[in-house]
């Protein structure tokens, strides 16, 4: 490591002012800070030292998605295989059956490697394209306004193709993520500025801008020619029966978006993200308070023509992106308010706003997305009627 340490040093004068490659000085920095802690330091004599930063916070972040990410690869090859182990007669084989077939793996269920050697040539693709894509206008926004590259698109990067459905066309995932990037966060002024989750932005314009390639009964299982609701879809539908069962929906092992469908790896990544400090608990256990609290009253309410009236709280809480929406979206420390009693107003109201959508219009079965983004809206208000009855509170103290 010290040849590369020695490389950059010695690379480093020719990004530097005056250097041939000036321009692409934030490039160059990202790659240095990204392989090795800066070497920069305050230079007044008084200052503070905390051993957390944002790079750190984001590393966090990756690490609590890692259980996601391995149930994205094991889950979306065992939906395929689960269907191409009947055979493969009616089906077109994608390109990624294909290769799996070459290698002689085959389409074994029961095969964890072979599962997830499966789910691996669907997720990394769109992985990587959304890396690349998103790094691009990232690149691009730090050489123009002359800034450092945050490492908070690495988190973005990660989450977008988790929440996207295994068959989704790779130039959907690109013009998907450039819509995330750059009207999510770069026209707001870029990290820290935005209002709205990047990666939730991309995935609301694929949704209503392509709803045939993200939606409906034909994304969420990687094999061509298959038609199969996700179970939150069946529950919608009153002709038909949920085929899965509760600890399947919990463990994760049902049709859905690649990374979201595990309840388990969500909750998980949730006790890493408490117990670091990174995300707010109050949030997430409002969050829940508020799904559970309109799910049992719409439960005694009941409706003789709406079946998801009757969708009891536990399904709500494993079905739908309820729980990777609620660890991983709705605690972003930028789009989330940071008084502790906003978090609890706007995490309840996160919860009660995916009941209100999903059971109230069974047509749009899931409702997390939406509501997530509708608070992020109301996330500053939110703050600012807290801040201004905690300053009338000292004015009275003071006076007093």
């Amino acid at each position: 490591m010290k040849f590369l340490r020695k490389f950059l040093d010695n690379q480093g004068k020719h990004f530097k002012k005056g250097g041939r490659l000036e321009k692409l000085f934030y490039l160059f920095e990202a790659i240095d800070t990204l392989l090795y802690s800066p070497d920069k330091v305050t230079k007044p004599k008084t200052h503070i030292r905390d051993v957390i930063d944002l790079k750190r916070i984001m590393m966090v972040v990756i690490y609590a998605l890692i259980p996601a990410v391995l149930m994205a690869l094991y889950n979306t090859g065992y939906q395929a295989n689960l269907i191409l182990s009947q055979g493969t007669e009616g089906y077109q084989l994608n390109w990624q059956a294909k290769v799996i077939s070459w290698l002689g793996i085959g389409f074994q269920p029961d095969h964890i490697l072979g599962n997830m050697a499966h789910g691996a040539l669907y997720f990394f693709p769109v992985y990587i394209l959304t890396l690349v894509v998103g790094g691009f206008w990232e690149v691009l926004f730090a050489c123009v306004r002359k800034h450092e590259i945050n490492e908070g698109f690495f988190v973005t990067s990660l989450l977008f193709p988790l929440i996207l459905p295994p068959t989704i066309p790779y130039w959907q995932v690109a013009l998907g993520i450039t819509f995330g990037v750059v009207f999510g966060k770069e026209v707001f002024g870029g990290v820290g500025m935005n209002i709205f989750n990047p990666a939730l932005t991309g995935r609301v314009f694929l949704f209503f801008a392509y709803p045939g390639q993200i939606s409906g009964d034909k994304v969420w299982v990687a094999v061509d020619g298959l038609s199969q609701a996700t179970p939150l879809a069946q529950l919608a539908d009153p002709a038909m029966n949920i085929s899965v069962k509760w600890l399947d929906a919990f463990i994760g092992i049902i049709p859905g978006s690649m990374g979201e469908t595990s309840a388990l790896a969500c909750l998980i990544g949730a006790v890493v993200l408490i117990i670091t400090g990174i995300a707010s608990w109050r949030i997430i256990v409002s969050s829940i308070a508020g799904l559970l609290g309109l799910s049992i009253l719409l439960n005694v309410i009941g409706s003789d023509t709406n079946a998801m009236f009757q969708v009891t709280p536990m399904w709500h809480l494993v079905l739908g992106g309820f729980a990777f929406g609620t660890v991983f979206m709705a605690t972003d420390p930028v789009s989330a308010p940071f008084t502790t009693n906003g978090q609890y107003i706007y995490g309840f109201l996160i919860g009660a706003l995916t009941i209100l959508v999903r059971v109230i219009n069974p047509a749009f079965p899931e409702g997390v997305m939406l509501a997530i983004l509708f608070m992020n809206v109301f996330s500053p208000i939110i703050d600012r009627v807290y801040i201004n009855k905690n300053i009338k509170r000292r004015l009275l103290r003071d006076v007093q």
